[in-house]
């Protein structure tokens, strides 16, 4: 059901709820779903549309995470895996498998044989499924690769991994927590916060009047935003030390190909794919540190160059041109190292009745969910009302599209 409207007097049953999420990205949508889902009755508040912020500039990919098995996160890709296969059964209109190509060049920073140790230890972790086989792809069929750059080729390997309409299976994701009876605010700023002995008293902004309301457990799911929000509550919880990171995304008006790429940068080494995105081309990502407002982030013409001059080089001859780009914010915690080894492990801090989420990746977002499930059910105790579902088993609609 959606936010109504109605008086915000204290003893209004209208106005209590169990658990209220703040923010409809991925993360915030996983969180109402599962809340409500277990029995509990729930509130997301989402200050614009869903999953307009951060969800809806990712790479649109349902992975792994190949790469981080080079900073040892083994438990992280585990889970990824899992929840790949777990999303290509539970969404299968929204989530679909695709073949990635990884080619090798004279030069390369990575071996053959060190892929090859990866993609085998990636088919282990998944749980050795037939489907998540990879291979070499024959010389002769390199002319095949969508002109593909071939000077210098040594040897091209072929993986499954999985891709998705990031902003369409987030708003499946409320669809289903609505399904389930929560109430869902769309859209609805959280303009203050303020702990009571029961929980929290949160005040919110609709588009026609203000509204209190009251939950005994608090969820901060604002991804970039989630410092400013913390700081909209009284007394202020703790937060996270993070650092903000900037990655661009361009759309080319010709797609490349029906199978995605997966690129090492000639400059830095660093991971970008070359992805079909609909009838146009998406190419990225970037990192680049970012220290300013969450609501004013923008592709930059550094990163235009960076992502351009990839391109060039392992497609030569493509000749289609930007037609569009974004740019969205990783959280990562505070750290003197560099980004790109950083871990990717979502990291939560609680005080109380309340819980803020810092990171997390799109694939994993119904297992994160589970574990801040977890979390509130240590806090509040069983949910009064059975459990409704389990989000495990719980298929995804198709998602309506937003107005």
């Amino acid at each position: 059901m959606t936010v109504a409207d109605n008086n915000p007097s204290e003893p209004h049953p209208g106005n209590q709820f169990d658990v209220v999420v703040i923010g409809g990205g991925i993360m915030g949508a996983g969180v109402v779903q599962a809340a409500q889902a277990a029995g509990y009755h729930c509130l997301v508040l989402e200050k614009n549309s869903w999953g307009s912020g951060t969800s809806s500039k990712s790479s649109k990919l349902i992975h792994g995470g190949l790469r981080y098995l080079q900073s040892w996160e083994f438990s992280l890709v585990r889970e990824s895996l899992r929840e790949r296969t777990r999303l290509l059964s539970l969404a299968p209109q929204l989530v679909y498998g695709n073949w990635f190509y990884i080619p090798l060049y004279e030069g390369s920073r990575l071996r053959s044989w060190q892929l090859r140790a990866g993609l085998t230890l990636y088919w282990l972790l998944s749980g050795c499924r037939t489907d998540a086989r990879f291979n070499v792809v024959p010389p002769a069929e390199w002319p095949e690769l969508a002109g593909l750059k071939t000077t210098g080729l040594k040897k091209v390997y072929r993986y499954r991994d999985a891709q998705t309409d990031d902003t369409k299976l987030t708003s499946a994701v409320i669809q289903s927590a609505e399904s389930l009876g929560a109430e869902v605010g769309s859209p609805a700023e959280v303009i203050a916060a303020e702990s009571t002995p029961e929980g929290y008293r949160v005040l919110m902004k609709t588009a026609s009047r203000e509204r209190a309301v009251h939950c005994r457990f608090l969820v901060n799911a604002a991804g970039p935003w989630a410092n400013q929000m913390a700081r909209r509550i009284t007394p202020e919880p703790g937060h996270l030390d993070m650092d903000l990171v900037q990655g661009t995304h361009l759309l080319l008006d010709r797609k490349i190909s029906d199978r995605c790429f997966y690129l090492e940068s000639p400059s830095d080494g660093r991971a970008v794919f070359v992805l079909p995105w609909y009838n146009t081309t998406l190419l990225g990502t970037t990192e680049t540190g970012f220290d300013g407002d969450p609501d004013q982030v923008l592709p930059t013409a550094a990163e235009r160059d960076y992502l351009l001059g990839i391109l060039k080089h392992y497609f030569p001859d493509y000749d289609g041109r930007v037609c569009g780009e974004m740019a969205g914010l990783r959280v990562l915690p505070k750290a003197a190292e560099g980004f790109h080894h950083r871990s990717r492990e979502v990291e939560f801090v609680e005080n109380s009745h309340y819980l803020a989420i810092y990171g997390g990746k799109l694939t994993g977002y119904r297992a994160t969910a589970e574990k801040v499930l977890k979390r509130i059910q240590k806090k509040l105790g069983p949910a009064s009302a059975g459990r409704r579902g389990d989000t495990r088993r719980l298929p995804l609609p198709p998602a309506k599209e937003q107005s």
